[in-house]
C-alpha cells in the first residue's frame, strides 16, 4: 500500500496504516506481535524499505564527484533529501542541514566543533535530569577536556517536570543550554520555545535534542528559535545509520570541522587545506545516500498522515495505557499524568523490569526494560530500571488492551 497515493480524508485509518508496515504481520511465539518499543527504534513502511532498495538497485554511485549519469542520480537523492527535511523542520536554508549517522554523532558534533571553539575553562554547560546519554556524556567529555562545568535544571519527581523556578539565574552563569524536547522515559515534553527563547534572551546558545519528537509532532525550528536542533532517522520510520543537525547558519559558518576527509574540503595541499562551507564541510566522506533516501521516503510518508495527527494519536494511546495501567494495585507510573507524549514508563511491585519484559516477549508484546540511558535520572528516582511501553501511530487501543491483559497475567505470577 503506498500510503502517498491515500487521499486525506484516511489520514486517521489507523488500523489501514498498520497494512504498510510489513513486521507487523508477523507472529511471536505464536502470538501476534504488539510492538510498544518505538521509543527504541520505530518500524519501517514499505515505501521507506523500497526508498532503499531502489537506490541500491538503480541509483547506486557516489554523490557530488561523478559526471556520469548514476551519480547526477545520487548527488540529487542525497541533495533533494535535505532540501526536504529543511522544509519538514522549517529551516530558513538547505545549508543549515546536516547529515550525520543520528542524534548521537550529531550532539557530538555540537561539543566537539562549536563546545572546543567557544568554551573554556569555567563555563557552564545547561543541562536537565532527565536527559538522555547521548545528551550527556559528549558534555562530560567535553567537561574533561576543557574543564567547562555542567548544571542541571532539576526534575521535579515522580511527575516528571522540569523545575524552572530559578531557570534565568542558572542561564546567566551559562554558555548553552541543551536540553530534550520529549523525555524518551517520563514522556514529559519540555516548553522548547519557551527554554530556547528564554536562553537567547540571556544571550546563551541553545540545543535541541529532537530524538523522541521529531517523528510525532510538528517541529519549526525558527518558531522555536534554537541554535542546533538532533534527530534520528530511525525513530521516525526511517533507516538505521542516518541523522540530522540543525544548525543556525552564522553557528555552522564559525565552527571548525567535526572530521576530515574527503568531501568536506576545498582545497587540499600536503601541509594545508582549506574546507567546504557548510554543511559539506562536517560531512567527511562517502555518507549514507540509501538512508537519506529512506529518510525523505519517510518524512513524506509521516506528513502524508499529518504530525498532528500522529501527536493526538499518541497521546490518546497513552493516556488509555495510564487508565489501565492504574487498575493495577501498588503500581508506580512515572511522568506527567496529562499532556504526555507516547512513552510511559512503570514500575511493579516485587517484579523486575527485565522479567516482565521477558515474559510479555513470550505472549508476543515488544516492550523496553532497563534504564533507557537514563542512568542519573533513574537514580534520582530510586528504581534502577522501568519497564516502559512506547507507541507510534501504527499502534492501536487493541494493542494496548493486549498489553494490560499480559502484564496483570505477569502481576499473577508474583502475588
Amino acid at each position: 500500500m503506498n500510503r502517498d497515493a491515500k487521499t486525506t480524508e484516511k489520514i486517521n485509518d489507523w488500523e489501514s496504516i498498520r497494512d504498510d508496515f510489513p513486521v507487523l504481520k508477523q507472529k511471536i511465539n505464536g502470538h501476534p506481535l504488539v510492538y510498544l518499543d518505538n521509543a527504541a527504534s520505530s518500524q519501517k513502511p514499505q515505501i521507506v524499505i523500497d526508498a532503499v532498495r531502489n537506490h541500491y538497485i538503480y541509483n547506486n554511485a557516489n554523490v557530488h564527484r561523478g559526471i556520469h549519469e548514476l551519480s547526477n542520480r545520487s548527488t540529487e537523492t542525497y541533495e533533494g533529501a535535505r532540501k526536504r527535511i529543511a522544509e519538514y523542520l522549517n529551516a530558513a536554508k538547505t545549508e543549515e542541514i546536516i547529515f550525520t549517522r543520528g542524534t548521537t554523532e550529531s550532539i557530538n558534533l555540537v561539543a566537539q566543533s562549536w563546545g572546543q571553539s567557544n568554551l573554556i575553562a569555567g563555563d557552564t554547560i545547561l543541562l536537565t535530569e532527565m536527559e538522555h546519554h547521548s545528551n550527556l556524556v559528549p558534555w562530560q567529555l567535553l567537561a574533561k577536556q576543557i574543564g567547562v562545568k555542567l548544571e542541571f535544571i532539576p526534575v521535579t519527581g515522580e511527575d516528571g517536570l522540569l523545575d524552572l523556578s530559578d531557570l534565568d539565574a542558572k542561564l546567566d552563569r551559562a554558555k548553552l543550554l541543551a536540553f530534550t524536547h520529549f523525555s524518551n522515559t517520563l514522556g514529559t515534553i519540555n516548553p522548547a520555545k519557551e527554554l530556547c527563547q528564554r536562553a537567547r534572551n540571556a544571550e546563551v546558545v541553545s540545543l535541541v535534542d529532537a530524538a523522541q519528537s521529531a517523528g510525532h509532532t510538528t517541529i519549526n525550528v525558527q518558531d522555536i528559535d534554537c541554535d542546533f536542533l538532533a534527530f534520528s532517522g530511525h525513530k521516525l520510520c526511517g533507516p538505521t545509520g542516518i541523522g540530522v543537525l540543525y544548525g543556525r547558519q552564522e553557528k555552522l559558518e564559525e565552527m571548525p570541522p567535526y572530521q576530515g576527509g574527503g568531501e568536506m574540503i576545498s582545497k587540499v595541499e600536503y601541509f594545508d587545506s582549506t574546507f567546504a562551507k557548510a554543511p559539506h564541510k562536517f560531512e567527511a566522506g562517502t555518507p549514507n545516500i540509501a538512508g537519506a533516501a529512506g529518510l525523505h521516503a519517510a518524512i513524506n510518508y509521516l506528513d502524508n498522515i499529518g504530525r498532528m495527527a500522529i501527536f493526538k494519536h499518541g497521546q490518546q494511546l497513552a493516556r488509555r495505557t495510564l487508565k489501565r495501567l492504574k487498575e493495577i494495585d501498588g503500581i508506580r507510573i512515572f511522568g506527567p499524568d496529562s499532556e504526555r507524549s507516547a512513552v510511559v514508563s512503570f514500575v511493579l511491585p516485587d517484579t523486575h523490569a527485565l522479567d516482565l519484559a521477558t515474559m510479555a516477549d513470550q505472549k508476543g508484546v515488544a516492550i523496553r526494560a532497563g534504564h533507557h540511558c537514563n542512568q542519573p535520572l533513574l537514580a534520582k528516582l530510586g528504581v534502577p530500571s522501568t519497564a516502559r511501553a512506547s507507541f507510534n501511530f501504527y499502534n492501536s487501543e487493541s494493542e494496548i488492551d493486549r498489553f494490560i491483559e499480559v502484564i496483570k497475567q505477569v502481576r499473577k505470577m508474583f502475588v
